[in-house]
């Protein structure tokens, strides 16, 4: 096993503690820790697989994870990581309070999806996309009258 397969390998099991800590899709969590064995147990470098376009050749590994290890061979890091290692903005982080968002939806609208204030939260929520996404349960009338009472307690510009 090369040392770039134990790194990445590290990362992705780092990913999936990470993510059991947030208590995700156990099923996600899972197959990061699949991924990170194949990876551990793959007899040549990463990079020489990626190079042959094999990557999902590999047990365990599918589409999206071998854009994330692409991407690791471009940049040494996987957002993904990244984005869970950092933490959210206080004011972005006090999202979980309001009903049915949880900490890992919150992440995902902040860090993926780029929403940065309560308006964009509430013109989600407004267009219906919000239960469109596997981890919202939301129920919309609640949520959006919690938004409206927690906008309106802020402090004006």
């Amino acid at each position: 096993m090369t040392e770039r397969n134990r790194a990445l390998a590290t990362l992705f099991q780092a990913i999936a503690d990470l993510l059991a800590t947030k208590e995700a899709n156990r099923y996600r969590i899972r197959a990061y820790r699949r991924a990170a064995d194949s990876l551990l147990l793959l007899g040549e470098d990463i990079e020489t697989v990626a190079r042959r376009g094999a990557l999902q050749q590999i047990a365990g590994i599918g589409q999206d994870l071998a854009g994330m290890i692409e991407e690791f061979l471009e940049s040494g890091t996987i957002r993904t990581y990244e984005q869970l290692t950092r933490p959210l903005p206080p004011d972005i982080a006090a999202w979980t309070t309001l009903p049915g968002l949880s900490e890992p939806l919150v992440q995902y609208l902040y860090f993926r999806l780029g929403l940065q204030t309560l308006a964009d939260l509430e013109a989600l929520v407004r267009s219906h996309l919000l239960r469109t996404l596997h981890s919202a349960a939301v129920p919309e009338e609640e949520l959006l009258a919690a938004i409206h009472a927690r906008r309106q307690s802020e402090p004006s510009p």
